[in-house]
Formats: structure tokens, sequence, C-alpha cells
């Protein structure tokens, strides 16, 4: 009789928790194996179903007669049925018969049977046990959006360095590159060391010309939106760039201002120069006060009808295109301001000559943006390079000055976007019937998200949260996808995190920030969430489309790490006294 006793059977079941007991712990477990928070059970029904749980807590009881009963309480994750894992426990038959620990086999089973070999993806292990892998389904994990979230020092940046790596790893024959393509941007520089051989774009050899901003971009480097005469600059702002990209493009039938066609920027600052300062024949509408040589103005310093160029509207934009002009002051009943001389676009005219002539913005206003070819741009930033092909491009923001950091971040999404919006319209015109909408998709990867698409109504943010809230909305279609990085996702769009299938949620102290996970996380582990704040580095939630079952995983270690490891401050402190260069830090400082 006493080797019929049941060790441990379901006492309570509830829609999304089961409870047992069991009298004696060290019967109850697996042969040197542990049992603990996050541990696999297996629970037999009537029907010849296993149902399969995830222990969530374990408490003890004492009865009058001082026996000890452990009860566990165990999230259920799915039924084996018919040799079939099933998502979904609420079908158990009752009463359960038998409640034991799940084996390696059991588990090994429920993930590598449910996911096809050819597509399977692996980047971590169980972290209840490390030599069970974790595989997710490849295509399922990359064409639907990435979250990677966890707080400083939670191993984040290792993980978007193991995912990449392993992902530009993969191949499916003897070739030196896969079709991987994925561009990082890196706000730290911190991953530079984990791919050496990526195409690496910094503040020394970027290029960004200013006439592929759209209206938005533009606008938000060049005027100031607080300021009450911005109506008047962007008016005028917008008529002259667009009168100079139809001078620059006679070809192109239909202009507008958002065309992404070059326009010479020292001609819009000539224009706005020499509007600021016009003078008009007060007697003869239509006549500019220009003091210049080529023509007779003024005779005996008398002004009549005559007096001034007479020019049409668009006859005085092309002139004020050429340089920057003088005018013959006003002279009362004679010579008057002109129409956009009454200082509304003297600070304007002020900030956009020192915005174009800005050292630090020579990506974006340099000599090079008016040469380079719109093709050569997409070519650098997919890793096209003749010199170099590579899978991975690195962004390196950290010498892009803070008040175009956005801007940059925005223009090379929205670029990225439409390439894979354009080459799906060729690809369907050449064959109707095509299937595939981008043969080479590509992963964008943004690395501390919440500094250039925070949840904010800042003007300066507008571009970058349209630019990528359309990725996030729109960019699976076109084979455009995104992988937001983050130690603070409660300041994230939330438009762009809840687009988001699959996450990988580490280690995160800050109750705003387990609160908003939780309210937009599209699964979880029962009350297993709550073990956020205790993950250790390199643990985290595995959670969503790609993977058949929530997990708690341990990522694998990246062949070559990022460079942001923690600065060992007591080993250098204890060290002897090192003495640095400032004047060197300076000349680094000021470039």
């Amino acid at each position: 009789m006493k080797d019929l006793k049941m060790n441990a059977e379901v006492i309570s079941v509830f829609p999304n928790k089961i409870r047992i007991v069991v009298d004696n712990l060290e019967e109850f477990k697996l042969k040197d194996e542990s049992l603990k928070v996050g541990s696999y059970l297996r629970v037999a029904d009537n029907e010849n179903s296993i149902l399969i749980a995830i222990i969530e807590n374990f408490s003890i009881e004492v009865n009058d007669e001082g026996i000890r009963d452990y009860i566990i309480e165990a999230t259920p994750l799915g039924l084996i049925k018919d040799g079939e894992f099933i998502r979904g426990g609420d079908t158990i038959a009752i009463p359960p018969k038998k409640v034991e620990p799940a084996t390696r086999s059991d588990i090994e089973k429920i993930y590598n049977e449910s996911i096809e070999l050819s597509r399977q993806f692996i980047f971590s292990r169980l972290s209840s046990n490390k030599e069970i892998k974790i595989p997710v389904d490849g295509n399922k994990f990359f064409n639907k959006h990435i979250s990677i979230i966890g707080s400083t020092g939670s191993g984040k940046s290792h993980t978007v360095a193991t995912i990449i790596q392993k992902a530009v790893e993969a191949k499916l024959g003897e070739f030196s590159l896969n079709n991987s393509h994925i561009i990082i941007f890196d706000i730290h520089s911190e991953y530079k060391s984990a791919f050496p051989n990526a195409n690496i774009i910094n503040i020394d050899n970027l290029i960004l010309p200013y006439w592929l901003l759209n209206s938005e971009e533009l606008e938000e480097i060049l005027l100031d939106t607080g300021e009450r005469d911005n109506y008047n600059q962007s008016s005028i702002f917008r008529t002259l760039v667009t009168e100079n990209k139809k001078k620059y493009n006679p070809s192109h039938e239909k202009i507008f201002y958002d065309t992404p066609v070059f326009f010479d920027i020292n001609e819009i600052v000539n224009a706005i120069i020499n509007f600021k300062n016009e003078t008009e024949n007060a007697k003869c509408s239509g006549r500019y006060m220009i003091n210049d040589r080529t023509y007779s103005l003024l005779a005996d310093g008398k002004t009549n009808d005559e007096s001034g160029i007479k020019l049409t509207n668009e006859e005085r934009i092309k002139k004020y295109f050429e340089k920057e002009l003088t005018f013959f002051p006003t002279k009362a009943q004679s010579i008057t301001r002109g129409d956009y001389a009454d200082g509304t676009l003297d600070k304007f005219s002020i900030r956009l000559q020192s915005k174009v002539s800005d050292k630090r913005l020579d990506f974006l206003f340099g000599d090079k943006s008016k040469s380079i070819k719109f093709e050569e741009i997409l070519k650098k930033l997919m890793g096209y390079c003749e010199e170099l092909l590579s899978n991975v491009t690195v962004i390196d923001l950290s010498g892009i000055p803070f008040e175009v950091l956005s801007i940059t971040v925005s223009l090379i999404s929205r670029m990225l976007f439409e390439y894979g919006y354009y080459y799906k319209r060729l690809r369907c015109r050449r064959n109707p019937d095509e299937k595939i909408n981008n043969d080479v998709p590509i992963l964008m990867v943004y690395e501390e998200a919440h500094k250039y698409v925070p949840r904010s109504e800042l003007s300066k943010y507008r571009s970058s949260q349209k630019a990528i809230e359309r990725i996030a909305k729109e960019g699976r279609k076109y084979g455009v996808t995104l992988l937001l990085a983050s130690q603070r996702p409660s300041e994230i769009s939330e438009t762009i995190f809840s687009q988001c299938n699959n996450f990988i949620a580490m280690r995160l102290t800050n109750p705003n920030d387990q609160g908003y996970v939780k309210k937009l996380l599209p699964d979880t582990l029962g009350n297993l969430i709550d073990k956020m704040p205790s993950l250790s580095a390199g643990e985290a939630l595995l959670i969503g489309e790609s993977i058949i079952l929530p997990s708690i995983v341990h990522i694998d270690k990246c062949k070559l790490p990022p460079s942001s490891n923690d600065i060992p401050y007591w080993d250098l402190w204890n060290e002897e006294w090192k003495n640095i260069n400032l004047v060197e830090i300076k000349s680094e400082w000021y470039k």
C-alpha cells in the first residue's frame, strides 16, 4: 500500500493555475536536478494527455501532527496530446492522475518539434537547465518586430550582439556572406568591437545630404517653431526651396517642396538675406532698389517711376538666388521696405547661415552633400560598398550633435523604409504573381531607442517618431522590420512599442517600466512576469509569436562582446596614479 501512495497530486485546478501538494520533496525531484521556480512539471490526466506547467511558487503547510506538506503552484502552458504540443492548459480532464517533474526529453520535445529544423534560430538556453537549447522560428522572429528591454547591466547589449552575430553566421550553403542586412543605430559607440568586419559609418564619413530631408525635417533643423514669425519664415522658405528645386531639375515634370531632388542651400541663404534687406520703389510697385552698377537706378539721387529694376516675382527669386545683393536704403516717400524686410526674417536668416556654416553639420550641409548621388547613399547604408560588402552596418551616432540626432535617425529610417516600398513595387511590376515582397529584407536595430523616439510631444522628436512609427506599422509589408533595445521602455512611443511581437524582457528594476511592459506584453508567464527585477545578468523572459511557449532563458554569450562592460572602478583605483593628456582630449573635443 505504501508503494501505491502518490508522492504528489493536484489538489486544485483554476483557469490559469494548478495547485499541487507534495509530501516528500526529495522523492519528487529528478535525480541530479534541482527543483525551483521556473522548473517544468508534467501532469497526466484521464484522457492520455500530459499537461506541461511551469512552477510559479512554493509554500510549506504543517498539519496538526507536525507533518510538512509542500505546496506548489504552477501555471499551465499547454498539453501534449497524440505526440503534439498544444498551447493552453484549461482543457485538462479532472481529476488529474499523476504529477512529476518534466524530463529533459519532454521539454526538448516541446521546443524542437514545434518548429521545423530549417527554421530554427537558437540564441539562448533554458535558464533552469542550460543543456536545453531554446529555438525560435527564425521567420516569425525577424519578420515581426522585436523588443529587447532591460536595465543597465542586465546584458541587453550582449543580447543584441549575440542575436546579430548568430544571424549573419547562418548559411544554407558554402558562401562567404549570407543575405542578411542589419543596420545598427549605435548611440554609445559600443558595437564596432562586436562587428569588426562591419560597414562602420560615423561623423567622419557620414554623408546625408540636406536635399533628402523632407519638409518636417528641414524645418525642424532650420526654423524655430516657438517664434511668432514662424509662419512667415516657413512660407518664404517653402517657396524658395520649391523654386530652387525647379531650377536644378528642369527635366522633372512635377516638383514639390517634398520632392527628394537636389537644391542649393547656399542659394536659399542668399535669397533669404536679399528678402530681408529688400527695398522697393514706392512710386512704382515691382521695381526693386538693387544697388547694382549694371543698372542706372538713381539719377542725381532722385527716385522716379523708372528707378530700380523691374522684375516679375519669378525673375526676382532667380536673381536673389545668385548672390547677396545690396539695396538702396529707404527714403521718405520714394523708397520703402520690401514685403519681408520688416524684421520677421532677421533671426531666421542668422540661424540659417549659422546652421549651414556649422562645421559639425558638414555631413548634412557640406560640399560633399551636393555632389553625392542618391544610390551611393543607399549602397553605403546597406553595406553594398564596392570596397567592403558587409551584412552589418553600424551607424555610430556618438559624434552626431544632439540637436540633429533625431533628424539623422529619421532620414536614414525613412530612406530605408522607402527603399522597401519602391523595391516591392518594382518586383510586383516585373512579376504580378510575386509572393515575396522583398528578397533583401532589412532589420533596423535602434539601440537606446528612448533617446530619439520618446513618448514626447516636442517638435524636435516629431520627424523621428513619424519615420519609426511608419516602419512599426507598415514596414513588415515591405521587408523592413525593427529591433528596439531600451533600458526605459516606459519612455518609448507606445505606438512603436505596441507593434512588437517578440519580446526579450531582461532585468527591469524601475516600477514604471515594469508596469508598462506588463501592460503591453501579448503573452505572459502568469505571475512569473514579476521575476523581472530579480533576473540575473543574461537571463530574460522570451515571449512572442516566434516561440512555442513563454520561457525564462539564458542568452548565449556573444563571440565578440560590445564595448559596454562595466568599468572596474575598484581595480583601477587601486593601481598607481595615471597621468592623462588633457590637451589631446581637448583636440578631440573640439573636432
